[in-house]
């Protein structure tokens, strides 16, 4: 039986579950290759994947582990600097990546019309899927102190020896009593060693955190491993002011923690200890590599390929993702542990569970987001189109394998057949029920954006039948 966990002074989360219902089934016999071989290049959401390859969660509920750190938005609502607050707000934007960390299984693709709702002590958040093709998720958080909102468009990409996850879209948060506004963009998420070795995750890229109302913005480069895995999990970048100034360095690790210092501070640091900022693979650079770290010999034999759907991958494509290692998981070299003087600590992430490689992984805080909580169960409690009463997530989540790829194939058929009787109008046009597409006042271009009503609705008799 699963284990529980307090939430202090609220009652309705004394229940939450730190198990699920049955460890995960082995992949040990399954060759996720085999799936993968005729797909180099395209695009993978038009790929169907076995059921053994996911994870009991649907994209929506995956999207909530943004809010897992909610808190440090809290702590920067309450701070009375403007460059305090931006560096809790950069902390937070790193730490929503903190989960994916070995996290392997591949989220259900949510069906149109599909929702998810959650409430915590420090927020509540309601997820939509308001479009199939293209598939995009919208979300909106709010506390009495913030709203994180934004919307997803994820793509997913084969190289060959790796998958590439790019979460397109931007997210932004509002601290309303302030008037103040920021966003960013996520970076993107690299699964190696596809053909051989043990998978394993890199997230990678630039990062802007851009306050808008006071023309700060904090620049974090997340580092790929580079040459001895030197530089594994490794987040550096600086805040900068209106006039471009440098005013602070953050640094730390995407899985583990984030720092702040001053930039002074910084740079006197690293007068005696620079080493541990250059990489080896820059102070070593082959002319026969790209500057993706793709040696250019590896370029040219996979452009030689005679694939009409084959994407051509060009050495000047930013995009580009980096040349996967082969072999076991990497670990980073602690050698080049940094710890500069005058840092404070904004960030650590929690341990997981003791069983967490039983579970998919899982955090905790996953452990419990496709739980029916006992207030849950309640008539009309939850909205019928809820991720938790998705059949094929419940059924892998008890271990139903076939039962869940049935259910998984019945619905895909199903939302075919919906998607037949919305080009003839015969639904009404309910989909996006809770989101509309439109400009988003901040970063002045297109988002979907929560039209409210959610929390509030009584239309309970209104059939939603998308399960």
């Amino acid at each position: 039986m699963a284990e529980s966990v307090s939430y202090e002074n609220d009652g309705q989360y004394n229940h939450l579950r730190t198990t699920l219902p049955v460890p995960m089934f082995s992949r040990s016999d399954f060759n996720i290759w085999s799936v993968l071989k005729n797909c180099i290049g395209k695009e993978l959401s038009k790929i169907t994947m076995p059921v053994v390859f996911n994870e009991p969660l649907s994209f929506l509920q995956r999207m909530t582990e943004y809010m897992e750190y909610a808190k440090l938005l809290r702590i920067a609502s309450e701070q009375s600097d403007p460059i305090e607050r931006l560096k809790y707000v950069s902390a937070f934007a790193v730490s929503a990546l903190a989960s994916n960390w070995e996290r392997l299984g591949k989220p259900f693709n949510p069906l149109l019309g599909e929702t998810y709702e959650l409430t915590r002590p420090e927020f509540r958040i309601i997820c939509e899927q308001v479009s199939h093709h293209p598939p995009i998720s919208a979300f909106h958080a709010d506390s009495e102190s913030f709203s994180f909102h934004g919307s997803i468009h994820p793509k997913l990409k084969f190289w060959g020896k790796s998958v590439e996850i790019q979460p397109k879209g931007t997210v932004t948060v509002e601290f309303p009593k302030l008037g103040e506004a920021y966003s960013w963009c996520n970076v993107n998420c690299c699964v190696h060693n596809i053909i051989v070795g043990k998978l394993w995750i890199e997230q990678y890229g630039m990062m802007d955190v851009v306050s808008h109302k006071n023309g700060l913005k904090a620049t974090l480069n997340f580092k790929t491993a580079g040459v001895g895995n030197k530089d594994l999990h490794r987040v550096e970048g600086y805040i900068s002011d209106r006039n471009k100034r440098k005013t602070h360095f953050l640094y730390g690790k995407w899985t583990e923690f984030i720092k702040c210092t001053d930039y002074t501070s910084y740079e006197e640091y690293c007068k005696e200890n620079g080493y541990k900022f250059k990489r080896a693979d820059e102070r070593s650079k082959s002319p026969n590599e790209s500057p993706g770290t793709t040696p250019r010999k590896v370029l040219s034999k996979l452009n030689s390929l005679k694939m009409s759907s084959f994407k051509s991958l060009s050495i000047s494509e930013p995009d580009d993702p980096p040349e996967p290692s082969e072999g076991d998981i990497p670990k980073s070299d602690s050698t080049y542990s940094i710890d500069i003087p005058n840092s404070v600590s904004l960030w650590e992430a929690e341990a997981r569970p003791g069983n967490t490689a039983e579970y998919y992984q899982f955090t905790n805080f996953a452990m419990s987001l496709n739980q029916l909580e006992d207030h849950m169960k309640q008539p009309r409690a939850l909205c019928p189109t809820d991720s938790r009463l998705r059949p094929d997530i419940r059924k892998l989540e008890q271990g139903d394998m076939d039962g869940a790829a049935a259910e998984k194939t019945r619905l895909e058929e199903k939302q075919r057949e919906n998607r037949k009787k919305s080009k003839k109008g015969d639904d009404g046009g309910l989909f996006p029920r809770w989101f509309k597409h439109t400009i988003n006042p901040h970063t002045k271009q297109e988002d979907w954006i929560y039209q409210g009503g959610y929390w509030e609705r009584t239309d309970d008799t209104l059939e939603l039948d998308i399960f």
